[in-house]
């Protein structure tokens, strides 16, 4: 998921009770649930290499315990700071409540259950994770919500916000403050998120059934999947794979209908040959095949004065019907007349925008 819906989730995680643990709950958590996206530093080598490396060991079973301990150790080293260098405290109400503790162990175990979170959440959507890495490389994802979903944002909003509106209200009228303060908008808040999840895996399978059920130009298809569309919970991208070609459409999960407008997108698996034998064995290449799910290949070849090739890499699971002019995670290899590596990196934007070294990555 894109950084906010961490932050919030961690911050929600915390005010549902953490908070009242030990304190510093609310910080580390926050950082805590976004922390796993460290690993985008590895895009200052290159796209490739931070390709390759994204969702990778911050994104593991094992990993997360070690990011947790890096987040609790940059907070510590911050207070330690803050307390060196903060102005002194003078005229003290005497009636002020006492400080809550800092429990360290409390907010280790704390730190490693927001990190957690962040693998769940990323699990959601379509892009993927590694958790049992290095065991196993296999990709794993629900495919049930957006990289950015309103849904969950407004709710994690509101269960944050609405509480402390609510407690001025009650300080305007006198009324006395009933339990820990955000507690039930902060629960109410992550149970809903996990209510729109239900709802959306329900109609997630509904779509996955529909398609399965069908032929495509005669053809049974070998494998079926169905991605989120970021408002409508109903309306699905589907993805057929047959022995020859993919196809793409929308589906309706209410129906559930599939392709009700008949516009259904058909791509051809390329014949194998020496240019793309060649962009496969590049380390992007290998990289980009790991992790794609329904990936296809377009070979371009250039004549004078630059002769050679330029292999694009995309996969059917961001091509979405409606942004066909987009390059969403889409790579690029470009090979000499003698199919040796001269360039490789990611296609963003508009095809007609040229080519950039930013980040291939749904999450920024």
């Amino acid at each position: 998921m894109e950084p906010v819906t961490h932050f919030l989730t961690g911050a929600c995680m915390s005010r549902a009770g953490c908070n009242r643990k030990t304190a510093l709950a609310t910080l580390t958590m926050t950082l805590a649930a976004e922390a796993a996206d460290l690993d985008m530093l590895w895009y200052l080598k290159g796209s490739a290499v931070g390709f390759a490396h994204h969702r990778g060991f911050t994104h593991t079973l094992i990993g997360a315990p070690v990011v947790a301990a890096f987040v609790v150790g940059a907070v510590w080293l911050g207070r330690k700071l803050w307390l060196k260098w903060r102005p002194p405290v003078e005229n003290k109400p005497a009636e002020a409540a006492p400080p809550l503790a800092i429990r360290w162990g409390w907010l280790y175990l704390f730190a490693c259950l927001a990190a957690y979170s962040h693998i769940l959440l990323d699990f959601t959507n379509s892009y993927g994770v590694r958790p049992f890495w290095p065991f196993s490389s296999r990709w794993y994802s629900w495919d049930i919500v957006f990289i950015v979903e309103p849904a969950i944002l407004i709710v994690l909003v509101a269960g944050l916000v609405l509480p402390s509106l609510f407690s001025l209200i009650n300080q305007e009228i006198g009324a006395r403050q009933k339990g820990p303060r955000g507690r039930g908008g902060a629960i109410t808040a992550l149970v809903l998120v996990v209510l729109i999840w239900g709802l959306r895996d329900y109609e997630h399978r509904r779509a996955v059934y529909a398609l399965a059920s069908l032929e495509y130009q005669g053809a049974i298809p070998n494998r079926v999947a169905a991605y989120p569309y970021e408002f409508n919970p109903f309306r699905w991208y589907g993805v057929v794979e047959t022995d020859d070609f993919y196809e793409g459409m929308r589906v309706d999960s209410l129906g559930p209908e599939v392709d009700p407008q008949g516009r259904a997108l058909t791509y051809y698996k390329p014949a194998e040959n020496k240019v793309i034998a060649a962009a496969k064995a590049t380390y992007l290449g290998r990289a980009y095949l790991d992790w794609a799910q329904f990936p296809i290949m377009e070979v371009q070849e250039h004549g004078d004065p630059h002769p050679g090739y330029t292999v694009i890499l995309r996969d059917l699971r961001f091509m979405y019907p409606e942004r066909r002019g987009s390059n969403a995670l889409a790579a690029y290899v470009d090979l000499d007349p003698m199919y040796r590596e001269t360039d490789e990196g990611f296609l963003i934007g508009n095809p007609t925008h040229g080519r950039t070294e930013g980040p291939a990555s749904p999450d920024q």
